[in-house]
């Protein structure tokens, strides 16, 4: 065994036997070994990832698409530009391959953002690991971090390292047009750290803490003036990723780096609840909010946890759609005016894959049942949906506006922002399913699972089928001595009621939707946990248009299957030669599209029929009389449909 892996197996040792616990707010299933410790109390904590292991379903198909994906990449082709960037030899091999690099869209050697995918895959092939324990992960992530340290020292640039010239930042600092080089930074740091914390690569946080050196170097010379002209640009989540990197060391230069990205001139106003977000750039502004969450819980600074709470409360009221995501072509809207930006531009997704990592923040210090019930949401209608079931390409945007229908990406040629987010959305589906306290476990969403609570001797497994069937089971298969509390999770949705048992015997629920169902007693091996939410259909209509509505069933968004009439065949991918045709992209929607339903003085259970043998599907008639199938949106995929109706 070589040196770094023994240097491996000592971390992931040392780790397995030095949990700090209550450390659950560092986002990301992160509850082991942190030098710096919490210094708020918190209510929920995660479970880290590999404590959770998704059972078949839908989620983990996602899932399964998504890690064969990265693993497909070449490593060579990953690591061209930064070669490129350290004037290193690049034997591409194209004569064997037959494949040009270096990658394309958002990858190429003249795109500015390029290289920022590579941090992406490395945070995702990491969480892959992590939920599945194959090795195929970690020799992936070890050829990429031995890649970049060899670009790294070749550079010889005190810890720089990237796939642009360092040239890019200065212009950044002096205000010169240039895309957003702190981002792709970001998400460099990050990927490593999540190489170091999945994985146990010690070489990873080596060359962060170097690139965290340099960065150092770099800004604290700054006079105000030039700190603020380079904030003004994109950072990503800057400042989260050196609180991360300091609550791993304890360096305090990494923390003042982290204080150093605070962006006074959008983060103030949050702090002393003002709205401002309106044309804002959404995804500029989030990673900014989860970074002083971040901040919040290393220091306890109570105007971090203002600007977290207020920030997000805001954007779920005035900004967001039915389907939990929001923005319209990337900014945020007029507070509130959701039924003037139904367009084929909505839902960012990168945005939802942040808005989540801030969800996750807030829950673990409160356990509000609201902040669960978010997340559910945007986790089945947006995230789920994102990708396609048949190729695992996924999308930049999830259009709303009646008869358009989602654009994919491409394998090798798009590698969007909302590409490298999927890499990492795609591959933590189990993050969020259970949460813990001392006392208990909360189960916030119904996913097939099996949690492995190994502190605790604490194992369950939950088979479902949810939301095909609005019920579930939590079969108990290890227990720990004595009691034990099993907080179910009782959602907002679920009007009609509950129906709970305990091995077949009824358990009667005093509690309201909204809140927990707690069951606190000494379990046996073998003891079985049924519960059932009845779901029904209802109308959401947006906040400022109540004659403009979307269709639920239970927290499942359904929309009207409209065909294919006008799309390419065999799907509608974007043009691989401009990488930017997703932002304009033409639907060519046929005039004809029924968008309107006669719904006025009506129930619903009048104007919907079940389709026989699809669950979440129904019939209605639209208002010319022609029958129109909805189901699932997260389902409709390479066609055309409407999520919002016009009610007559």
């Amino acid at each position: 065994m070589n040196m770094k892996r023994n240097l491996r197996l000592v971390v992931i040792l040392f780790l397995s036997f030095k949990t700090i616990d209550g450390s659950a707010q560092y986002i990301g299933q992160h509850t082991r070994l942190l030098t710096v410790p919490a210094a708020i109390p918190v209510k929920a904590s995660s479970f880290d990832l590999d404590e959770v292991r998704l059972l078949a379903g839908r989620f983990k198909d996602n899932m399964t698409r998504e890690g064969s994906w990265m693993l497909s990449l070449p490593v060579n082709r990953m690591l061209h530009s930064f070669r490129v960037n350290a004037g290193m030899l690049t034997d591409d091999n194209r004569s064997k391959t037959k494949m040009p690099i270096p990658l394309g869209g958002w990858e190429e050697l003249d795109m500015e953002l390029r290289g920022h995918s590579v941090g992406h895959l490395l945070s995702g092939l990491s969480l892959q690991y992590a939920a599945t324990g194959d090795s195929a992960f970690i020799k992936k992530i070890d050829s990429l971090v031995t890649g970049l340290a060899e670009v790294q020292n070749t550079l010889n640039q005190g810890g720089y390292l990237s796939a642009f010239p360092q040239n890019y930042i200065d212009r950044d600092i002096a205000g010169k047009k240039v895309w957003a080089p702190w981002y792709t930074i970001h998400k460099i740091v990050a990927g490593l750290i999540d190489a170091y914390w999945y994985t146990g690569n010690t070489q990873a946080l080596d060359i962060a803490n170097k690139m965290a050196s340099w960065a150092y170097a770099k800004t604290f010379s700054l006079n105000a003036a030039q700190l603020n002209t380079m904030l003004k640009n994109e950072f990503g989540g800057m400042n989260e990723a050196w609180y991360n990197l300091y609550a791993i060391t304890g360096n305090s230069e990494q923390k003042k780096l982290g204080d150093l990205f605070y962006n006074k001139e959008v983060l103030d106003p949050l702090a002393r609840q003002e709205d401002h977000l309106a044309g804002m750039h959404a995804n500029t502004m989030i990673p900014k909010v989860i970074g002083e969450a971040r901040a919040y819980e290393l220091t306890g600074d109570e105007k971090y946890q203002t600007i977290a709470f207020y920030f997000w409360d805001n954007v779920i009221k005035n900004q967001t759609y039915v389907t939990g995501s929001n923005s319209n072509k990337e900014h945020f809207i007029k507070p509130g005016k959701i039924s003037e930006y139904i367009t084929g531009y909505t839902g960012e997704t990168c945005n939802t894959y942040n808005m989540l990592k801030l969800t996750r923040h807030l829950f673990t210090w409160t356990a509000d049942e609201k902040y669960a019930e978010y997340y559910e949401r945007a986790l089945y209608n947006h995230i789920l949906g994102q990708q396609d079931p048949k190729t695992g390409m996924v999308c930049y945007f999830t259009p709303l506006a009646a008869g358009t229908f989602r654009v994919y990406s491409t394998r090798d040629s798009s590698f969007w922002c909302c590409v490298g987010t999927g890499f990492e959305s795609q591959s933590k589906f189990a993050e969020a399913i259970y949460y813990h306290d001392e006392k208990g476990v909360f189960v916030n969403l119904f996913i097939p699972s099996v949690l492995n609570w190994e502190k605790k001797g604490f194992k369950i497994r939950q088979e479902t089928a949810f939301p095909q069937e609005p019920k579930t089971k939590i079969i108990i298969e290890n227990t720990p001595p004595g009691n034990m509390a099993l907080y179910i999770r009782y959602p907002m949705w679920a009007r009609s009621g509950v129906a709970l048992s305990v091995n077949g015997k009824y358990v009667q629920a005093d509690q309201q939707p909204g809140t927990y169902i707690t069951i606190n007693r000494k379990w046996h091996r073998g003891d079985v946990i049924e519960v059932t939410y009845p779901m029904s259909l209802r109308l959401e209509a947006t906040p400022d248009n109540a004659n403009v509505a979307a269709v639920l069933y239970g927290p499942i968004v359904l929309a009207g299957e409209m065909g294919t009439e006008g799309m390419k065949k065999p799907a509608p991918y974007h043009d691989p030669s401009d990488p930017y045709q997703y932002y304009n992209y033409d639907y060519h929607i046929p005039a004809d599209i029924s968008h309107s339903l006669a719904l006025k003085g009506k129930s619903m259970s009048e104007k919907f029929t079940t389709v026989k043998g699809q669950p979440l599907t129904f019939e209605t008639a639209g208002e010319d009389g022609n029958k129109i199938v909805i189901g699932p949106y997260y389902e409709l995929h390479r066609q055309r449909y409407v999520v919002y109706w016009d009610l007559k």
